[in-house]
């Protein structure tokens, strides 16, 4: 079974960092695309970035463009999200998920079929 642990979550300041890891485990199809999402509460679900297994093609949505950079280390099948600039909107809980066999980048969350168990981002202003 596909699995995806989420991690690095926590409490920031305004104007910080932190660094998002989902370690992937079980992935068998050599393409896949593993996106990373966000729900604030009482909002709905946000695609944050994604990144291309084939080609390393990634994608940011426009409110974090320019301070959150997505990475991949495959010999750690680990995918990474540098958060820098925080700001008390980027408060949320953070998701990672896996699209099987995808080559394009995207963040339809109905095409992701595995999802990780979320992890929390506080930013205080």
């Amino acid at each position: 079974d596909v699995q995806l642990q989420a991690s690095g979550g926590g409490l920031v300041q305004a104007g910080g960092s932190l660094s998002l890891s989902c370690e992937a485990s079980g992935i068998t199809f050599d393409d896949y695309a593993i996106g990373w999402f966000r729900q604030a509460p009482g909002k709905g679900r946000e695609g944050v970035s994604c990144i291309s297994r084939s080609d390393g093609t990634t994608y940011y949505a426009d409110s974090v463009k320019g301070r959150f950079t997505i990475s991949s280390d495959d010999a750690k099948n680990t995918v990474y999200l540098q958060m820098n600039s925080l700001k008390p909107e980027d408060t949320a809980v953070y998701y990672c998920a896996a699209d099987p066999f995808s080559t394009v980048v995207h963040t339809t969350a109905s095409a992701y079929d595995y999802w990780g168990q979320g992890t929390l981002v506080t930013v205080s202003s």
